[in-house]
């Protein structure tokens, strides 16, 4: 693999994240101790050194494992963790983003994970609930302390994401360097707003899910029959997720597959690494198998006519007012007519 300058910093990542949700069975479907100790070797033996986990995950078994597989190289890998997901529902602190449970979640991580640091914190997910500025200096706090390097974002509304950075910026705390968000050929709503947001912020985007929770890895088609969940509530779940608008776009990632001779999840990983400014996928594996085929898409570069192919079929409608600023009249009112001949060395919108 090669490597990526993560965002605004000068940390460098590969190009793939090795996702660790899948590192443990306390949830009923992960991968046991030692077949996680075969995707990681697996990962790490292709040249990678970006782990994410979180204090979450397998109810903490992920940490611990990812903790023990890095012990012998601490300093080799690229650990990255998050906190705000409940851990203990009878305690109203043990989750959300303020500063308490902050601190706590990053300490119980720590030991977990047999390390003195982590090299990323992410704020998991927006609760609403703390100032912004709690947020950011409590973050700041932890860097100062030397127990995080750097801190990231995930699944926060932008206008949010940008307000964080901007006060930090101006009190000279620490900013957050990555945006974490689902993106894939069947999720590109993120494009409204996140995407954008992201370049002009210099923020290194780590895509979650982009393989679209399976649905782009060629196991299902517009044609074939639907795999059935074994429980009612992620029954629903992939029920939304194999609608026709997606069956639709997963066949033609198989078809492009065919013509190349790879396999469509290498195709929908390339296609997102394929897209403007830092993108780095989140990959997860139950199976070695899984991580190898995974890791084999960085050999693969998307032709612009297969691009073309992907986005008639994937792309969405962005809504106002971006779908207002690009149509003809508003350029002609803009522009004067001479949109077309203004070259503006940078990304427009």
């Amino acid at each position: 693999m090669q490597y990526r300058l993560f965002g605004r910093s000068g940390l460098r990542v590969s190009e793939i994240s090795l996702g660790t949700m899948t590192f443990g069975d306390a949830w009923g479907w992960g991968a046991d101790q030692d077949e996680s100790r075969r995707i990681f070797d697996v990962y790490v033996e292709a040249g990678g050194n970006f782990l994410d986990t979180a204090n979450r995950y397998t109810d903490g078994q992920s940490e611990e494992y990812v903790g023990e597989f890095i012990a012998s190289d601490r300093s080799y890998f690229v650990v990255a963790t998050k906190y705000s997901l409940a851990m203990r529902r009878d305690d109203p602190n043990a989750h959300g983003n303020q500063r308490k449970n902050m601190v706590q979640a990053l300490e119980a991580s720590l030991r977990r994970l047999k390390t003195d640091y982590v090299d990323l914190y992410w704020l998991h997910a927006w609760g609403g609930m703390t100032p912004p500025d709690e947020v950011m200096r409590a973050l700041d706090d932890l860097v100062r302390a030397g127990k995080v390097l750097y801190v990231g974002v995930s699944d926060t509304p932008a206008w949010r994401v940008s307000q964080m950075n901007a006060i930090a910026d101006l009190r000279g705390w620490t900013a957050f360097t990555g945006l974490q968000i689902e993106y894939s050929l069947i999720q590109r709503t993120v494009e409204r707003e996140y995407l954008q947001m992201a370049q002009a912020l210099d923020l290194a985007v780590t895509p979650w899910a982009p393989l679209g929770g399976g649905i782009l890895t060629g196991k299902y088609s517009k044609s074939g029959d639907k795999v059935e969940a074994q429980d009612s509530k992620r029954s629903e779940i992939m029920k939304k997720r194999t609608s026709d608008r997606n069956l639709a776009i997963a066949d033609v990632a198989s078809d492009i597959a065919f013509e190349r001779e790879v396999t469509p999840a290498q195709i929908a990983l390339a296609w997102v690494r394929q897209q403007p400014g830092v993108m780095i996928p989140i990959v997860g594996a139950r199976k070695q198998s899984q991580i190898k085929d995974s890791l084999d898409s960085v050999n693969v570069t998307l032709s612009e006519k297969d691009l073309n192919r992907l986005d008639e079929v994937s792309k969405v409608d962005l809504g106002f007012p971006h779908e207002f600023l690009r149509s003809e009249q508003v350029h002609d009112l803009l522009y004067g007519g001479m949109y077309d001949r203004i070259d503006p060395h940078r990304p427009v919108g």
